[in-house]
């Protein structure tokens, strides 16, 4: 059994508390919250909630630790784990380089598996894989995320790597046009590497995301969505038995199911 701890229990938490405990091979031993209000968390077995990663991992000695945070928290979360040897499942958005930059040091010296990853939604990953191979043969590209009104960053860590990923198989910057007259600044969104990226967020979202690539005379639309949280979780069961049959840090899904 393959020995996982959670951290945070937010709903994605919840949802990854109980896709671990219906798998069978694999077992919830503890949970962590950051934000701990002293409530014990629930799935089909009642668990203590921590506070403190390094006391949790102390005490239960997990395999793996699965972390869908903030971008604030996952820093002490990794620098815990890699101490303790537990493997990071990574799938919180806006995680700092230096964070990455340790994770990828201290898989390595530690001969540890981890994943980082800004989706896992297996439907989200092979859209992005999409839309690399699209890139190649059109000149301006826009993509618009819609997810729900209490996602705190923007653009979504997905829409931002989809960007750098299309930017990088086309080899250059898209073709990004600019209003020449801007009724109210921001308007036209942001742009990384051409990539024009519009933010939505309403009430009704999980996560959506639509790639538009523009040609003479065309246009190509990919588009992937998911309508509960549930559809993370066949990703992220995937990744924590990945970790254990790996040494080092493996950066997107993509690589896990057969795409890179």
């Amino acid at each position: 059994m393959i020995r996982v701890v959670v951290s945070g229990y937010g709903q994605m938490g919840r949802m990854v508390v109980a896709a671990v405990e219906a798998a069978d091979d694999m077992e919830v031993v503890g949970v962590i919250e950051p934000l701990h209000d002293g409530r014990p968390a629930t799935g089909g077995t009642v668990y203590g909630v921590h506070a403190d990663p390094a006391t949790l991992f102390a005490a239960v000695h997990p395999d793996v630790v699965v972390d869908f945070t903030n971008a604030a928290w996952t820093p002490r979360l990794v620098e815990a784990a890699l101490a303790a040897h537990v493997r990071p499942v990574i799938g919180t958005s806006g995680v700092p380089a230096a964070t990455l930059d340790a994770l990828r040091a201290g898989c390595a010296e530690r001969r540890l598996g981890g994943v980082v990853a800004a989706n896992f939604a297996l439907g989200a990953v092979v859209l992005m894989h999409l839309a690399q191979v699209a890139a190649r043969y059109f000149d301006a590209a826009e993509v618009i995320e819609l997810h729900h009104d209490r996602k705190v960053d923007s653009p979504s860590g997905t829409a931002l790597a989809t960007a750098r990923l299309m930017r990088a198989a086309r080899g250059a910057d898209f073709t990004h046009r600019e209003s020449e007259l801007e009724h109210v600044p921001g308007a036209r969104g942001a742009v990384e590497g051409g990539v024009g990226l519009h933010s939505v967020r309403l009430p009704g979202f999980v996560a959506s995301q639509e790639v538009i690539l523009g040609g003479l005379g065309q246009r190509l639309t990919l588009r992937h969505d998911s309508m509960g949280r549930d559809s993370f979780m066949p990703g992220a069961l995937l990744a924590v038995r990945e970790v254990m049959t790996r040494e080092t840090l493996v950066e997107g899904l993509d690589a896990l199911i057969g795409l890179r």
